[in-house]
């Protein structure tokens, strides 16, 4: 069984199956994250939608470059978890499965291409608090125990 975080899908809702794969990028003693500034600001991990016929780990490339301007090596699979949650820039209620990973960063190419979001580097310790969801939160906080 996969944990679920955050609510409880809703008995009067039809929730659509969104894959996504999603990056723990340390470096230094901090993360590389991002912000999403619309529709409000929202400190994520890197990463999204898997899109049809694509693989987790091309998807998690192409999302850490889109939202971060950053190239990841090394990518490992470390859990994954569920939100059911109503995403508002599709205008869908989703049941999010999260497939979490640990990777390298390793050479900034550009700025994020994906509108509206910005890179940011913060310490381990301050993302584990500031992240937007309670998964995110969750891995980047067993991330921090790790070292």
């Amino acid at each position: 069984m996969i944990r679920r975080f955050g609510e409880a899908p809703r008995r009067d809702q039809t929730y659509r199956l969104r894959p996504g794969a999603y990056a723990l990028l340390p470096r230094d003693g901090q993360l590389l994250l991002t912000c999403q500034h619309t529709p409000g600001p929202d400190i994520q991990l890197p990463g999204g939608g898997i899109d049809p016929g694509e693989s987790p780990i091309p998807a998690l490339h192409r999302e850490v470059y889109e939202e971060t301007g950053w190239k990841i090596a090394v990518p490992k699979r470390v859990g994954s978890f569920r939100r059911f949650v109503f995403m508002p820039e599709y205008d869908l209620w989703a049941e999010k499965l999260c497939h979490i990973y640990v990777a390298r960063p390793v050479l900034r190419l550009s700025a994020p291409i994906e509108p509206h979001h910005s890179a940011l580097w913060l310490p381990t310790e301050d993302a584990v608090r500031v992240l937007g969801n309670v998964g995110d939160q969750h891995f980047a906080a067993l991330l921090a125990r790790l070292g």
